[in-house]
């Protein structure tokens, strides 16, 4: 059974977002990590292929820049049998239309995949839309908001998994080969060993190219984006005045705030 997961690369959750007005987004000298959500998604393609008896491959891939090396090193780290990056000049500026189109494209390349999990979005972005746009782009059995497999079958190609909704957990069985979103509670992730750091030291880290994959330069970048939709705008300037309330007592005071309250219609 051959399992892939979809990593990012994101700066740490402790990083200051700031956008310019150009819609510019920087997030200062933060250090690149794995996508904590990601992390998710990795145990659980480890639990699975030790549950399968080792009868089971672990290929993590990350579209990026050399920065992504940092969630592929933490992947192997953990245990994944091998990573991936996938980048090219021409992939600046994509979105998530064009980073999907990219993902599927790179799994297409490697034929034989059973299982792709993602983690249920990046920090840095919070849209929760690659997992499903990769499913369409795959034709694969869309599986989100996972937070139990319950059921893997490879002979039977089939998948039993427990979805956390707002309305409570829903038990849905799709066809493998099936795209699965997890969340957190899933599992709880393994610490990389010391020889998982070692390993990840010494892996060999492929870099596949947009005619690696035979991706198509009008879906990637920003020719491939639907920027109007996806373009990043800063926060207006918030303008305010303060007013000090003065008076001989505590009442008084009370008395005169309850009344500006009420004139401005906030009670």
């Amino acid at each position: 059974m051959h399992i892939v997961v979809c990593t990012k690369q994101t700066p740490d959750s402790a990083a200051k977002l700031t956008v310019d007005a150009a819609g510019n987004v920087s997030w200062g000298d933060s250090p690149i990590v794995i996508n904590p959500w990601d992390e998710y998604a990795v145990e659980e393609a480890l639990l699975i292929k030790e549950r399968l008896g080792g009868n089971a491959t672990v290929t993590v891939i990350s579209m990026g820049p050399e920065a992504a090396l940092e969630a592929l090193k933490h992947a192997i780290a953990m245990g994944a049998d091998e990573a991936i990056r996938i980048w090219d000049p021409a992939f600046e500026g994509s979105d998530t239309l064009a980073t999907s189109y990219v993902l599927a494209k790179a799994i297409q390349k490697m034929g034989d995949v059973d299982l792709v999990l993602f983690g249920k979005s990046a920090i840095d972005s919070q849209t929760g839309q690659v997992p499903v746009e990769v499913a369409y782009r795959l034709g694969f059995s869309p599986l989100t908001y996972v937070i139990k497999i319950a059921e893997l079958d490879p002979a039977g190609k089939s998948i039993t998994v427990e979805r956390l909704l707002e309305q409570g957990r829903q038990v849905v069985k799709a066809p493998l080969p099936a795209v699965v979103g997890t969340i957190k509670g899933i599992n709880e992730p393994r610490y990389p060993s010391f020889m998982g750091i070692r390993k990840a030291t010494r892996a060999q880290y492929p870099v596949w190219s947009a005619a690696d994959i035979g991706a198509d330069p009008a879906k990637v970048g920003a020719a491939g984006s639907g920027v109007r939709w996806t373009r990043i705008f800063p926060p207006p300037a918030r303008e305010g005045k303060a007013e000090i309330i003065q008076a001989e007592t505590v009442e008084e005071t009370v008395r005169i705030l309850v009344d500006k309250l009420m004139a401005e219609k906030v009670i």
